[in-house]
């Protein structure tokens, strides 16, 4: 398979950490060019191979502690968005393959939930996968995974084995030579900058190879309106059937070859050139022959033009495009008249095609559709059923049936038929609910006779109880903290259940507090916070009695809690959250219409109660935790700087977003007998050990610094300290001594990225410090000292790899982001300076790594 026949079409550029002494540039890839000559051909054949309808090829991460989508083919990007990272340790199968390093084939979904629930609960659809790890240079370095459909033949382990074999072997081969630093034959774009094989960015998306179809033909005609002259080029004449040694030049030459049904098509083209400058979609048929000269019929063509005077205004020459629509348009025309409504989406679930009969059964046009989720336009297809439907049939390469019923009340069939390109629908009046007698005349005004029924089973499309209480499990181990947990709840309870409003209450020493709510009018909630358990509310009843109540419409709460406050809600559930026997709080959510709670529906809720319990008081731990951690973090930093005569320093710190959100980055201002030390450092990891390390090391730098030792001495022995404690971690430094009376330094660092320096005109640049191994890894390495010298208004600044690195970009890249900033802002305020520059890194809402920042300002 020629691999040109796989094009890719999603973006993605990855990019990772890099510090000098060690580990820098590991994981830069400058772009994803490298990634497609390695990939694509492999996994292509790998899907063919195997009989599959999508891929997929995961590689270890810089830090070694995840596996990332670096590819994948056949299904979309967007379904697979909660796997783009997976932990190495983790409890999946492609986690598993990498760890054991050997083949992992489930042939179906229930082979994949015994093994492998937590990841069958993400994607609950029926399609058999296959695991193959990929090693190069003697190590594994990703997997390889095929997603094949459960409805075929059934294969056994070792079949699958010889048939990922070749495309192993041409995956180890081509990453081997990149892990060699070689080129791969063929390849257009840039390897790995170090050659070592990793990935940290989002995943490319490329297309398996589509069908042959009939290609579109054009061909360009110029019609002189004054003289009835035509030029055309060889395509032109080609669909015309002219050869151009007999093609005289003139319009009768063409209306002699156009079906006589047809002339006034032509004829109006020049009408219309006249009255409005343009051609619009005038369509006739001409004279179809095949080489001998014999007849065979005609062919549809199509005509567009623009009308082209000459600069003196003289001149009408009708610029036309001829468009060969024997496929087309034909195809076009053909689902038109057809009785059903059918339509199709793209790969991703866009609309690319609908018919009229569609826009009728729909109630929606074309313009309002196209390029849209049908889902997400049409209010009565938002229930998450039927864009599940939509999933399911992607996923597992099925014909997928369901029922959807109209606001009217009519019973609308969707069947849709998917392939890895996308899928077509159809739909039509699935007639009135068995036992139903339809009045006279109703068939009538249904269209006369009943529709045929599509193939397979139908099912109403309503997700099950079973598949709620599974997503939310699912959702719910990835949340961290209680903002986490509440924020999954909102979003996944609201929308499954149909639910307006939702309240959620923690118990803190005997009174009920709002921890998250959605939906209510504004202080609605307030009367009711920190209520005692004696209160009579249907909360707190809940709660005490640990049994939930539903109540049907507001007749039914008035009448068991009377003069209870009401607001716009119709039906509510009060679900008591208990976890490991002890209340935890409560969980209230209302709906805006009388609702009944099914016998499946009440189960479902009072299990979820249950899950989000356990989440909440999982979450209340870990926050109170990294509360101790911060606490102790923020304690380790200096409280106030010395205040220096000469300088004007200020620092900053922003803890992580992922993890314990605390980290090892510190910064200092430390007097000496010479002048006075500016210092930074990171020690790599998020964890209390982290911030202990972090402690440590700055206690020694201080120490060593006071001590009158020069700046290559202190961080000689900062670097051997690390080592002798076994802390089995790494930090990184920046350490520059300054004389404020001479603006002389000498500078040392240490593994850590350079500083910078906006000088007094305003020209910001990075600092070219010559650099020694991170602390901690050679205990007797030896650091280079750099001289410098600042100019009165001068400003240096310090910082830390959080400020300048993001996921999927080059850290050169952030520095000169930080480096034009430090130079567009003014210095007159360190304090401003200093909130310009993390300005970008506070409002960020995900933050994977902490940030520190250390100004001076040389006066």
């Amino acid at each position: 398979m020629d691999e040109a026949t796989a094009v890719p079409d999603g973006p993605g550029s990855p990019g990772g950490r890099g510090r000098d002494g060690g580990a820098a540039g590991r994981g830069r890839t400058g772009d994803t060019g490298w990634i497609e000559d390695v990939l694509t051909t492999p996994l292509v054949e790998a899907v063919r191979d195997l009989d599959g309808y999508g891929g997929l090829v995961y590689l270890r991460s810089p830090d070694r502690r995840s596996l990332v989508l670096a590819m994948v083919t056949g299904v979309p990007r967007s379904l697979l968005k909660s796997w783009w990272r997976v932990p190495v340790g983790g409890v999946l199968p492609m986690a598993e393959a990498y760890r054991r390093d050997e083949t992992l084939w489930l042939p179906d979904e229930r082979a994949g939930m015994v093994r492998f629930p937590h990841f069958t609960a993400g994607l609950p659809y029926p399609f058999g996968s296959a695991y193959q790890p990929v090693r190069a240079g003697g190590e594994a370095v990703g997997v390889l995974v095929v997603l094949r459909s459960a409805a075929r033949a059934p294969m056994e382990a070792e079949a699958v084995r010889r048939a990922l074999r070749p495309a192993q072997r041409q995956l180890a081969e081509r990453l081997g030579r990149l892990a060699a630093g070689r080129p791969v034959a063929g390849g257009s774009g840039p390897g790995p900058a170090t050659g070592v094989v990793e990935y940290d960015a989002e995943p490319v998306s490329v297309r398996l190879p589509t069908p042959a179809v009939h290609p579109v033909r054009v061909g360009l005609l110029d019609w002189d309106l004054d003289t009835d002259r035509c030029t055309a080029d060889d395509e032109a004449l080609a669909l015309l059937g002219i050869d151009r040694t007999g093609f005289g030049g003139a319009l009768a030459d063409i209306a002699a070859r156009v079906n006589p049904d047809d002339l006034h098509e032509l004829r109006a083209s020049r009408s219309d050139a006249l009255a409005h400058g343009r051609v619009r979609s005038r369509h006739f048929r001409v004279l179809d022959e095949s080489r001998d000269g014999e007849e065979l019929g005609y062919r549809p063509v199509e005509l567009w033009g623009h009308l082209v005077r000459g600069a003196d205004g003289s001149g009408r020459i009708l610029v036309c495009a001829l468009v060969d629509a024997a496929v087309g348009l034909t195809a076009a025309e053909a689902a038109e008249r057809l009785p059903d409504a059918l339509f199709s989406l793209d790969q991703d679930g866009r609309l690319t095609y609908l018919n009229r009969r569609s826009e009728e059964l729909l109630g929606c046009g074309r313009e309002e559709l196209l390029g849209r989720y049908p889902w997400e336009v049409i209010t009565w297809l938002r229930d998450p059923a039927y864009e599940d439907r939509y999933r399911a049939a992607m996923l597992s390469q099925e014909q997928v049936s369901f029922l959807v019923r109209h606001p009217g009340g009519a019973r609308l069939s969707f069947v849709l038929y998917p392939d890895v390109h996308g899928l077509t629908g159809r739909v039509y009046p699935a007639g009135p609910p068995p036992g139903h007698e339809p009045a006279d005349g109703d068939g009538a005004a249904r269209g006369g006779a009943a529709m045929a029924p599509p193939p397979g089973p139908v099912a109403e499309a309503r997700a099950g109880a079973l598949y709620h209480v599974v997503q939310m499990a699912s959702v719910l181990t990835e949340a961290v903290t209680v903002r986490d947990v509440c924020r999954a709840v909102s979003e996944q309870l609201l929308p499954a259940f149909g639910v307006r409003e939702l309240a959620l209450y923690t118990v803190r020493e005997g009174r009920m507090y709002l921890l998250w709510e959605s939906g209510y009018p504004e202080g609605f909630l307030a009367p009711f916070e920190g209520i005692t358990l004696d209160t009579h509310l249907p909360g707190v009843h809940a709660l005490t009695t640990r049994l939930p109540l539903f109540f049907e419409s507001p007749e039914d709460l008035s009448g068991a809690y009377p003069g209870i406050a009401l607001d716009r809600m119709s039906a509510w559930s009060f679900l008591p959250l208990i976890a490991s026997g002890h209340p935890v709080g409560s969980c209230i959510l209302g709906w805006d219409a009388p609702h009944r709670f099914t016998s499946d529906e009440r189960s479902a809720l009072t299990a979820l109660s249950g899950l989000v319990a356990q989440a909440l008081e999982r979450a209340r731990l870990y926050d109170a935790e990294s509360a101790v951690a911060r606490g102790l973090q923020e304690g380790l930093l200096p409280h106030r700087l010395p205040a220096v005569e000469g300088l004007r320093t200020t620092g900053r710190y922003l803890p992580g977003t992922q993890g314990m959100a605390i980290g090892g980055d510190w910064y200092d201002v430390i007097t000496t007998g010479r002048g006075v030390a500016l210092v930074i450092g990171d020690v790599e990891g998020h964890s209390v050990g982290a911030a202990a390390v972090m402690g440590q090391l700055r206690s020694a730098v201080h120490a060593f610094a006071a001590s009158g030792r020069p700046p290559q001495e202190v961080i000689t022995h900062t670097n051997r300290l690390l080592a002798e404690l076994e802390a089995d971690a790494f930090a990184t430094c920046c350490y520059i001594e300054l004389d404020p009376r001479t603006g002389r330094a000498l500078a040392v660092r240490a593994g850590h990225p350079p500083p910078l320096l906006r000088r007094p005109d305003g020209r910001a640049e990075t600092l070219d410090l010559a650099g020694g191994v991170m602390l901690g890894v050679q205990p007797d390495a030896v650091y280079p000292v750099t001289a410098l010298t600042l100019e009165p208004g001068s400003v240096l600044v310090l910082y830390t790899d959080g400020l300048v690195e993001r996921p999927g970009s080059d850290i050169e890249a952030g520095i000169d982001r930080v480096r034009g900033c430090l130079s567009d802002t003014p210095a007159d305020s360190v304090e401003h300076l200093a909130d310009r520059l993390v300005g970008t890194a506070r409002r960020a809402r995900e933050r994977p790594d902490d940030v520190a920042l250390l100004l001076t300002a040389y006066r």
